[in-house]
């Protein structure tokens, strides 16, 4: 039985085209500003959502999405509302995952946690700060209730690196395209598809790259090398921006129409 996910990477790679991936923390704008930022992006045209933990200290997050942590947290957003997300954006027909630092779910527990994604719908959670060498209880609770182990590795991720995280990855391989934190940048770095192509001597999984896309320029660039585009900070930017509720969804799904029209203009 395969995931959401998994089906999705098939049928986007049967369009010759890559994925598009919208991040939003839970709870961001408000709960149920969550809730309709992501509708508002799959009707858009995303074609899967990753719904960020909120964390109080999140090493790999830039200043954007660490405001918008800030805001979810201050509201009291907990994991009932992340897995309550992740519920809405599965609802929707689309493929979904939590973004989450390893604490939330050790502090939930590790089997429940597991539990609580696939009885929401999820496919699977990317785990930016858990070593593989550590992961045995989660991979056993991952395997048990059949979503997707999803690790990152970096440009500094050595060749046998790759390989070892990529054995124990599910779903696709997390590409981090530059060294440091998230965020929209002027230009995707070029150290991304040299290692999306060092990931692909290592395995056969999809790999999507995250950090740094906030056009449909960029989207069409880093979709031509890559199974998946990944874009987070650029959709929260405009809802941190917004006047009012309103006119954050409508920014947020013209900016996710333009980059639908970039991932398949990649190829």
């Amino acid at each position: 039985m395969s995931t959401t996910l998994e089906e999705l990477f098939v049928k986007v790679r049967a369009e010759n085209r890559a994925a598009l991936i919208a991040y939003i923390p839970a709870g961001f704008p408000s709960k149920e500003g969550c809730a309709n930022a992501i509708k508002a992006l799959v009707a858009a045209g995303v074609d899967a959502i990753e719904i960020g933990f909120p964390y109080s200290d999140p090493v790999m997050d830039g200043p954007t999405i660490q405001e918008a942590a800030d805001i979810s947290l201050k509201a009291g957003t907990n994991a009932a509302d992340v897995f309550a997300a992740l519920k809405v954006a599965s609802d929707s027909g689309t493929a979904a995952v939590v973004m989450t630092y390893w604490n939330p779910i050790e502090k939930y527990g590790v089997e429940k946690f597991a539990e609580s994604i696939a009885a929401n719908g999820g496919s699977g959670v990317i785990t930016p700060d858990l070593p593989i060498e550590e992961s045995d209880q989660w991979l056993a609770a991952v395997s048990a209730h059949k979503i997707n182990p999803i690790y990152v590795v970096a440009p500094s991720s050595s060749d046998l690196r790759i390989a070892q995280v990529s054995a124990k990855t599910g779903g696709f391989v997390y590409a981090a395209s530059i060294m440091g934190v998230t965020g929209a940048r002027a230009s995707v770095s070029v150290d991304a598809a040299e290692l999306v192509g060092r990931v692909r001597t290592a395995t056969s999984l999809p790999v999507a790259v995250g950090l740094g896309v906030s056009t449909r320029e960029q989207a069409k660039l880093v979709a031509a090398y890559a199974d998946g585009v990944i874009v987070g900070s650029a959709f929260i930017k405009l809802l941190l921006n917004a006047d009012d509720e309103k006119s954050g969804l409508m920014a947020i799904s013209e900016l996710a129409k333009d980059l639908a029209k970039g991932v398949r203009e990649g190829r």
